[in-house]
């Protein structure tokens, strides 16, 4: 709602401009200090450098194959496998021996001995530190390159139907939370009547078990989302095992044992405390619960910040606590937001009162949110270029766009909260010196029939709470507000989905520095975009048309694909089915699959394809336009 504080009388011109220049300076600071800069940070880890270093070519054997990458890495007995040209393992197939030094993270593996000439495919998959699952390949040669019959994996970690199943968990985690922290904090600060409000019981229960459910799914796929990629691994005992020994893994057990003690203080929220009348009484049991219930809910949001962007790069002592204030602060605003959505659309009880608590609630919230979201952005960003030129600062500048429409929102929700005061008030005196228009059931003593007295009561009970949502439905004011509220939800709930995607997502520091390369990292190949158009004929009906692709950054490593189809119209073309693969028949390496997926209308694209070595390779598109017409067609470009 409102993040502004409570009302103190209209000024329709000073105040919208103040409200513009506050946001302006927000905005103003949080890319300030993105262009500042800092020394080197990471998160999620980048491979820098091996020996042999991607694509080389050595005269001999080595005796193994070291990997260095930017930040601290999990490994396990798989987690790098060196393949000869027939697709065998070359490695000797032992737990990767960790030779970091200092600041140096690098793994090596053996390999075994009298290795003949060829092209040889390195594989690995590691868990970053900050929980994320991370994977590539290269290849290098001993002689001479040969062909191969390695396919590279065409799928990332952490991705397929187990990624998707886990993201989705990943998400209600977060709106679990926000529920339970933020309709507990609404109940116990801006309206505490609303602890004996059966819809209010209900928002603050759903989030936990929401937030539970959430957690447990996270748990049991942590071990097929960071390895096999298959929902049967899921109850693998000794998977499940590995896991708990993980810092993710300790991560998502601590908040369940968490959400234990949560149980215990939803009970007396809306047990003891509900029913306590004696106000002394109630405010002894208040600090109480805001005590318990404030340890609890930072013990909850730090299993968050110890296990994922914040505790690991620069300053991770400072970024861990700065994360939990986040967390909690946007618990508090958008939380109380949907409390307060709750009550003034099921309960008629919440007064103008309750709404201006919330308002100064919203306002401190907001507060916090700026100071630590501009400490996380120059974090995890650092530069202009990282900002606008990756998927994690373009992200960011969603969210702080969100941010101004959900703060322009609530402004207008701030106007209405304003004219409520004297808007309920008069709707009191209004109901007081209405006439009893409607006959009221008679006394409830008067009857000696126990069963009669508790008819008449339920009926004067409906009676009563059917005028005051007469009123409540009656008041504009009251109507506007919950119109700007719903508005204000509606926005909170894609800005939450953005700040759960920037979570998941590589920062943009770290994705510069692994594409700009250190000083330890193997350069890749010289290369540039790959554009090419081909024609197309598949013979039936509406059956001809032009594919364009493009890859970049078109060198070895890993490459983005796109493919346009144009009609003989030069109007974007869907199509059934649209498959590519790659080839480089020189050194009988492929063909390597590729399956885009659809992004809009004739637009297909696919992330991380990975180009083993430089070469002229033929690249095969096959286009299906109906159930018996599909034509394949193919074209060679020069990549790396």
């Amino acid at each position: 709602m409102s993040a502004t504080a409570p009302y103190a009388g209209p000024s329709p011109i000073r105040r919208p401009l103040a409200a513009a220049a506050l946001l302006a300076a927000l905005v103003s600071l949080v890319f300030g200090l993105l262009l500042a800069g800092a020394g080197p940070a990471s998160a999620h880890a980048a491979l820098t450098g091996s020996d042999p270093a991607d694509g080389a070519v050595v005269d001999t054997a080595p005796k193994e194959v070291t990997l260095s990458f930017s930040e601290a890495i999990a490994v396990g007995d798989d987690s790098i496998r060196v393949l000869d040209p027939s697709g065998k393992r070359a490695d000797t197939q032992a737990e990767p021996r960790d030779l970091s030094e200092g600041s140096t993270v690098r793994y090596g593996v053996a390999l075994h001995s009298g290795l003949p000439d060829g092209t040889y495919t390195v594989a690995w998959q590691a868990i970053s530190a900050d929980s994320h699952p991370i994977s590539g390949a290269f290849t290098f040669s001993i002689g001479a390159p040969s062909d191969t019959t390695v396919a590279l994996p065409s799928q990332e970690a952490g991705g397929g139907p187990v990624g998707v199943v886990y993201d989705i968990a990943r998400y209600a985690a977060y709106g679990g939370f926000v529920l339970l922290v933020g309709g507990s904090a609404f109940v116990l600060v801006c309206w505490r009547g609303g602890a004996t409000a059966l819809p209010m019981q209900r928002l603050v229960v759903r989030g936990w078990l929401t937030l539970t459910a959430a957690t447990l799914v996270m748990l049991l796929l942590r071990n097929p989302y960071t390895g096999s990629g298959k929902f049967a691994d899921a109850f693998d005992l000794a998977g499940l095992q590995s896991v708990l020994d993980t810092k993710p893994g300790a991560a998502l057990v601590s908040r369940l044992l968490l959400l234990g003690a949560a149980a215990l203080f939803i009970a007396v929220l809306f047990g003891t405390y509900a029913r306590r009348e004696d106000e002394r009484e109630k405010k002894d049991l208040t600090f109480g619960l805001a005590v318990g219930g404030g340890v609890v809910a930072t013990g909850i949001a730090a299993t968050w910040a110890m296990s994922e962007h914040a505790s690991t790069g620069i300053q991770a002592n400072i970024a861990m606590p700065v994360d939990v204030l986040h967390l909690l602060a946007v618990a508090a605003w958008l939380g109380g937001l949907a409390s307060l959505l709750v009550a003034l659309y099921r309960t008629p009880d919440i007064g103008s009162a309750a709404v201006r608590r919330f308002s100064a609630v919203a306002f401190g919230s907001v507060v916090v949110l700026a100071a630590t979201g501009i400490y996380q952005s120059w974090r995890q960003v650092g530069s202009w270029s990282a900002l606008t030129g990756t998927r994690y600062g373009q992200l960011l500048i969603l969210k702080v766009a969100l941010i101004a429409v959900l703060l322009a929102v609530a402004w207008f929700s701030r106007r209405w909260t304003g004219r409520l005061t004297d808007s309920a008030v008069a709707s009191e005196d209004a109901s007081e010196e209405e006439p009893e228009s409607e006959s009221e059931p008679e006394s409830v003593s008067a009857d000696p029939d126990p069963e009669r007295a508790a008819q008449l009561a339920r009926q004067r009970a409906a009676l009563t709470a059917t005028k005051k949502k007469r009123i409540r439905d009656a008041d504009p004011q009251r109507s506007g507000l919950r119109r700007s509220v719903l508005a204000e939800a509606a926005v909170a709930v894609v800005l939450l989905a953005v700040t759960t995607m920037l979570t998941s997502t590589e920062p943009g520091r770290t994705e510069e520095e692994a594409a700009g390369g250190t000083p330890s990292a193997s350069a890749p190949a010289a290369g540039g975009p790959v554009n090419l158009k081909m024609p197309f004929d598949t013979g039936g009906q509406n059956g001809k048309g032009t594919v364009r692709i493009d890859i970049e950054p078109g060198r070895t490593g890993s490459n983005d694909l796109h493919v346009w189809i144009d009609g003989s119209d030069g109007k974007p073309m869907d199509v059934p089915e649209l498959k590519l693969a790659l080839t480089l028949e020189s050194k009988d390496i492929g063909p390597l699959p590729v399956v885009p997926d659809r992004l809009a209308e004739g637009h297909w694209s696919a992330s991380a394809v990975q180009i083993p070595m430089a070469g002229d390779w033929k690249i095969d598109v096959t286009v299906r336009t109906s159930d018996i017409d599909q034509v394949t067609i193919d074209k060679n470009a020069k990549i790396g």
